[in-house]
């Protein structure tokens, strides 16, 4: 409980920046600015469930992330009374963070029926790219800006849940969908843009990342046991005896 009221704190912090940037978006565009509130939103969420559920480094590590992202808005927008609560929230939330009750439940090695490190980044970078491209996309048109942020997220879901499809549109669709609408993203947020894709198609055709999604099977066997070795419970309750006869 302890754990998730401290790491819950990110959540907040990114809530409180949201909030900020529908008080006033400035120097960002009201469509820049709902991209990376939502972007933000969707990296604390993930990374407090990430650490409560299961201790991940990678949730930590996101949680961090998140923050870092929220200093940067911290730096760009105006200062007024909303900027010193999201602040202050900010700060609190590093702490939390940091403190040792949140790092003692932070696993040190990866878990052993858990993905491999190189099987999550594919996901954790799409999850990060709203945030990144929103702050990036004053110059980007509107329509593309959105289309590219906001299915960013929707495919990390289809890879991370296994859904049909999932494999196909980390490693290919969303990469060249990112790539063939860089021209309509400005400058910055284009350039932004073509390096997640090809920082996803990279990472993605790792051979973990396909073992991942598409465990081997393999074809189990089974071997008589002989009557007389099986354990009395065992016989007791397929109601036979140490001979194998049916009593």
């Amino acid at each position: 409980m302890k754990t998730a009221l401290l790491a819950g704190t990110t959540q907040l912090s990114a809530l409180a920046w949201t909030m900020a940037l529908i008080v006033d978006p400035t120097p960002l565009e009201p469509v820049p600015a709902l991209i990376t509130g939502i972007g933000i939103l969707c990296m604390s969420t993930v990374s407090v469930v990430g650490i409560v559920a299961v201790g991940g480094k990678w949730a930590h590590r996101l949680a961090l992330t998140t923050l870092g992202l929220t200093l940067i808005l911290a730096v760009i927008r105006p200062v007024d009374f909303v900027w010193y609560v999201a602040v202050a929230l900010t700060a609190l939330s590093m702490i939390a963070l940091l403190s040792p009750a949140v790092t003692r439940s932070i696993r040190r090695l990866p878990s052993a029926s858990g993905p491999p490190p190189r099987a999550v980044a594919p996901a954790l970078i799409l999850l990060a790219a709203p945030a990144v491209l929103g702050m990036l996309g004053n110059d980007a048109e509107p329509w593309a800006l959105m289309i590219v942020a906001l299915s960013a997220p929707g495919v990390a879901l289809l890879y991370s849940r296994v859904f049909p499809g999932g494999l196909l549109a980390i490693r290919l669709l969303w990469p060249l969908l990112a790539i063939a609408m860089s021209p309509w993203l400005g400058w910055w947020a284009g350039s932004a843009a073509v390096a997640l894709a090809v920082i996803v198609a990279v990472t993605s055709w790792h051979d973990s990342v396909k073992a991942s999604y598409h465990p081997p099977h393999e074809t189990g066997t089974t071997y008589p046991i002989p009557p007389e070795l099986a354990p009395p419970e065992v016989l007791d309750a397929a109601e036979i005896d140490d001979r194998g006869n049916r009593i």
